[in-house]
């Protein structure tokens, strides 16, 4: 999901001025490639292969001797940032899928339905052994049985229990109290799946899980995130805003997917001294910064030039997205000596906490904006909660704008009417 070359549909937006694009940013994006081209020659030798959810426990895969695992909503976003996502819906459609199907989810469908590796991004994705997704969804569950299908492998499902009652501000107690906040019950559950999990895994493998292995990389996970948390706090803090957008999915995602590595605890520390270099010598992305705005909902990844579009014509600076604000509020996890049971509460209710209205508020208010832009897909369930979010937003004072769109089906995307619409939201909901 890089912001590097290649990544977005300029000729939408028109010229933008773009700065140069941060060092860390670029390394990240380039080491995503390099990684994922060694999976694929890992694979062709015989290696296991995982395809996940992103709101399961990559961490496991790590610690027996690191098994390949790909999430689908990166191989989602790079299949829509290589402007490929239109031929494989068009493809989806002629064999008489739903044409409402949820785009985010069933992009990776339409790929091993076709399993063309010659037209896929980067060679194509390798062919899994493993799929792993939490229940959480009706459609995201039928998704993840049609690519077992299509792939002929093994579908290792996690249970999504109800939430209890959310905890008042979860994200200034989740770090230490995640017992509390997230529920014994709850936690017993993941913990025996995950258990079950790592058996499956050594049986089918003939790798061992490494105890000691996983104590490493949640400690590493943890430094990791303390500096995406300097970051986020840093950018909140910093006027003009130093770095773009942009630049934030870019060195953000890709980090993110290498979470729990000595490599992605260097490379977030130079993204952190990147961005504090930048806010030292007052560097920013528009000098004449009028209006801070805020973008919530997964990233425009087939356009992702549209966040810098309004800089120049109103100074206003999309400076904030859930990504970088979940990475320092919704990771870090001190295990108290059971590092099993601290990675089970990191990822049960991921989905859960991007869309509680309340931390989207808190997010809003420590960034300072002047309004909101909202993406609403049409056929994604997960959209219906965005309305509570724009509720609350509003009643704490923020204005936002919904945008009815997709983010990887450019197929939807008008841009001279969303470009129009947000001009529109700027001058009369968002100006000082």
């Amino acid at each position: 999901m890089s912001a590097a070359k290649g990544v977005g549909d300029q000729s939408k937006t028109g010229p933008v001025k773009d700065a140069k694009p941060l060092k860390s940013a670029m390394a990240a994006a380039q080491h995503q490639k390099e990684w994922f081209k060694n999976a694929q020659e890992r694979v062709r030798a015989g290696e296991p292969f995982c395809l996940a959810n992103a709101d399961t426990p990559h961490e496991i895969f790590l610690a027996m001797d690191d098994i390949p695992i790909v999430m689908m909503q990166w191989w989602s976003a790079i299949i829509s940032a290589k402007q490929l996502s239109g031929y494989y819906f068009d493809r989806m459609g002629d064999k008489g899928y739903q044409k409402n199907v949820c785009r985010y989810c069933a992009l990776p469908l339409a790929c091993a339905i076709e399993q063309d590796p010659e037209h896929e991004p980067w060679g194509g994705l390798p062919k899994p052994t493993l799929l792993l997704a939490q229940l959480s969804c009706d459609v995201h569950t039928k998704v993840f049985e049609l690519l077992a299908r299509a792939y002929n492998c093994h579908f290792f499902p996690f249970e999504y229990p109800a939430p209890a009652p959310s905890y008042p501000r979860w994200w200034e107690r989740l770090e230490d109290d995640w017992e509390e906040v997230i529920g014994s019950h709850v936690l017993d559950l993941r913990v025996e799946e995950t258990k079950a999990l790592i058996r499956y895994l050594e049986v089918s493998t003939g790798r061992q899980f490494s105890h000691k292995t996983l104590l490493e990389i949640m400690e590493l996970e943890n430094e990791q995130e303390e500096y995406f948390k300097k970051i986020r706090n840093l950018i909140a803090e910093t006027r003009p805003c130093p770095v773009s957008l942009r630049d934030q999915l870019a060195a953000t995602m890709n980090l993110q997917w290498h979470r729990g590595t000595q490599w992605a605890v260097d490379h977030t520390r130079m993204f952190y001294e990147e961005v504090k270099e930048k806010a030292d010598k007052g560097e920013a992305v528009c000098k004449d910064e009028k209006i801070r705005l805020m973008w919530i909902g997964r990233g425009l990844w087939h356009n992702t030039a549209f966040y810098q579009y309004f800089e120049e014509k109103y100074g206003a600076v999309f400076t904030n997205s859930m990504y970088l604000s979940i990475a320092a509020d919704g990771y870090i996890r001190h295990h108290h000596g059971d590092p099993l049971r601290a990675l089970a509460s990191r990822h049960i209710y991921m989905g859960y906490c991007l869309r509680d209205p309340e931390w989207q508020l808190n997010e809003a208010k420590r960034y300072g904006v002047n309004g909101a832009v909202m993406i609403v897909a049409s056929n994604c369930i997960d959209s219906v909660g965005n309305m509570f979010i724009k509720m609350v937003l509003e009643q704490g004072g923020v204005p936002v704008l919904p945008i009815y769109a997709d983010v990887v089906d450019a197929r939807e995307w008008k841009d001279e009417e969303i470009k129009a619409q947000v001009s529109q939201f700027i001058e009369e909901r968002c100006m000082p």
